[in-house]
């Protein structure tokens, strides 16, 4: 008996037409925040380049392409360069007092027990305050003849400082005041952190001969934290190079242009003599300064980092 013999269908071409409506929908379902991160993200990011390279200003019609000139311009303008100067001063000291002070204050606070929540509570304070708002209070605070500060400092020997209004003293001054805001946040980060070190950790370093607390604290606490502390550096880092509010309410800028930061004299620029391309050049050069900081220092970090 002659068997017929039916062809068997290759089954790659209902494959190949599976994986295409998996692609289709996946796309479909993508598009929604693929067209919003264009929107939100990159849309603004090339108009402010292209803006960078012109002499727009606010409200003009015409619009000339100048390349590299505003640069120029930028980095021969001794307002920028004493402007970045004094931002890097505020960074240099806000950075390592943000990250070590909320480690430091994370490290008291998650050792109490009964009080712990009240402590939380009263370190997260000034973070969740406005820091306009905030501002106002500490110039009264700092007020030479009417605050409280002033006369403290020269009850202990300090003579009768005015804070603000003192070329040498009023960018440290800010420094304090935005270090003062910082350091909440970056403790509930870290608390976070400590919260989630195994304590088998702690018992396996005891058994090899980590007694006391800062042994422990080194062998164990201090690498277990090494995601938070490269996302507590980088966070912290963006924060200070943003310092403007401050500015704006205690000093504008002053005395003598001590107080001079980049994101202030960028604002005057674009808001006040609206010169919208030069100051988009200044916007180009933060983020920048900001994108370069934050590779560099995840890249230095992340060798040290050791993920659970």
């Amino acid at each position: 008996m002659a068997v017929s013999s039916v062809p068997f269908a290759s089954p790659a071409p209902q494959l190949a037409a599976r994986e295409r409506r998996l692609a289709l929908a996946g796309a479909a379902f993508a598009a929604p925040a693929a067209l919003l991160l264009v929107a939100i993200l990159l849309a603004p990011l090339i108009v402010l380049v292209l803006l960078s390279v012109t002499d727009y200003r606010l409200g003009a019609v015409a619009v000339r392409f100048v390349g590299l000139a505003n640069y120029a311009e930028m980095f021969s303008d001794p307002v920028f360069r004493r402007a970045i100067r004094n931002t890097f001063l505020y960074v240099a000291f806000v950075l390592p007092a943000g990250v070590f002070g909320g480690l430091a204050l994370a490290a008291l606070v998650h050792a109490r027990k009964r009080t712990r929540s009240l402590y939380e509570v009263i370190y997260f304070l000034p973070v969740t305050s406005t820091l306009v708002a905030m501002a106002t209070v500490w110039q009264f605070l700092l007020h030479p003849s009417l605050g409280p500060v002033t006369p403290l400092l020269a009850a202990l020997g300090f003579g009768r400082l005015d804070l603000l209004n003192d070329p040498d003293l009023a960018l440290a001054t800010l420094a304090l005041i935005g270090l003062w805001q910082l350091l909440g946040f970056n403790m509930v980060l870290f608390l976070a952190g400590l919260s989630a070190v195994p304590r088998d950790l702690y018992e396996a370093a005891a058994l090899d001969g980590a007694a006391g607390a800062v042994d422990r604290f080194l062998r164990v606490t201090w690498p277990m934290l090494g995601p938070t502390t490269m996302f507590v550096t980088i966070t912290t880092t963006i924060s200070a190079f943003k310092v403007f509010d401050t500015v704006v309410v205690l000093t504008r800028g002053g005395p003598l242009g001590a107080t001079d930061t980049l994101l202030y004299v960028l604002y005057l620029e674009g808001f006040h003599y609206f010169r919208t391309g030069y100051a988009a050049a200044m916007t180009v050069v933060l983020l920048a300064f900001l994108c370069l900081l934050s590779l560099l220092q995840a890249r230095l970090i992340e060798r040290r980092v050791h993920y659970a």
